[in-house]
């Protein structure tokens, strides 16, 4: 299947910021990501430093900035783990599958774990 690697998602976001906010490009983005392994590979640096962005860290899985980290991601990790998709659609349509398949009790179990937090 084909990879969308973490510069080529940065290059998307470049170009909808372009589209989208022209003049923040000529002021200077701050852009904030933690060190996961995509966001501290050296393409993804080397990128970063070429278009002059700066990086606003946090530390990776912070609960004030991202609670679905706690709750949501670590099972779907563990549910894609080792699937390939050979499209976009393909990888999309999965993640619907396994949304729509989800228990209420699965999102209310993790909102009241945020609350012990």
């Amino acid at each position: 299947g084909s990879h969308l690697s973490h510069p080529d998602t940065l290059d998307r976001l470049k170009e909808a910021i372009r589209r989208k906010r022209p003049g923040l490009l000529r002021r200077g983005v701050v852009f904030q990501h933690d060190n996961a392994t995509p966001h501290s590979a050296n393409l993804t640096q080397q990128w970063l430093q070429r278009y002059g962005w700066e990086i606003l860290s946090h530390p990776a899985h912070s609960p004030d900035l991202a609670p679905s980290d706690f709750h949501l991601f670590g099972p779907l990790k563990r549910h894609l783990g080792g699937m390939a998709f050979d499209t976009e659609d393909d990888l999309i349509s999965e993640l619907r599958n396994w949304f729509d398949n989800l228990d209420v009790d699965f999102f209310r179990v993790g909102i009241n774990s945020l609350l012990s937090r």
